[in-house]
């Protein structure tokens, strides 16, 4: 009963995300922005997907138990779920699922942006992790974590790219390091 009525508030969660990305993405590109990296941006959609099935066929198939530690890993998906929303709310109408760049607009640089580079990566990181853990679903927590990194690898050198030729990216976030909060040096 709790992993289902969990995965189902996280599915709606996402889906809600997605309408909100979509939403921006309408006003982004109205306003002059332009995707990049699209060509990976399916396979990040399925990964996605074949992350919530796997999760549920596992836990489902092989009837795992809720882990005796789900309290601690229900923790760290709170705290990763109080960045997501520090993350969506600082970046405002500029926050998408895909890379769409805002040409000659200045960098968000404040919330969580003002530690480290990409905190909502960080949180998909955490959330890849964690969730199987609370149910014992250790095959699925390796995968796709592994397969997580995988699409990021390929991902954040595209975003990073794009934003240092079309904004002041480098100038901001150079000493910032991408998942770890750094201090700033002067």
């Amino acid at each position: 009963m709790f992993f289902s009525l969990f995965i189902s508030l996280v599915i709606l969660q996402r889906l809600a995300e997605l309408g909100i990305a979509r939403k921006n993405e309408k006003w982004m590109k109205a306003n002059g922005g332009f995707e990049v990296g699209g060509e990976h941006y399916k396979y990040i959609v399925i990964v996605h997907i074949l992350f919530f099935l796997s999760l549920m066929m596992e836990v489902l198939f092989f009837n795992k138990a809720t882990s005796s530690q789900w309290i601690v890993f229900l923790f760290f998906f709170t705290l990763a779920q109080g960045l997501r929303v520090w993350s969506l709310l600082s970046l405002g109408k500029f926050w998408n699922t895909k890379i769409i760049i805002m040409p000659n607009v200045n960098i968000i640089s404040t919330g969580p942006y003002k530690f480290i580079r990409h905190p909502n990566y960080l949180v998909v990181v955490v959330e890849l992790l964690v969730i199987p853990l609370m149910f014992n679903a250790f095959l699925t927590a390796i995968i796709f974590t592994l397969l997580n990194m995988v699409v990021l690898s390929i991902r954040i050198p595209i975003e990073e790219k794009a934003l240092i030729r079309e904004t002041n990216y480098k100038a901001v976030f150079h000493q910032r390091a991408r998942f770890a909060p750094t201090r700033e040096r002067t």
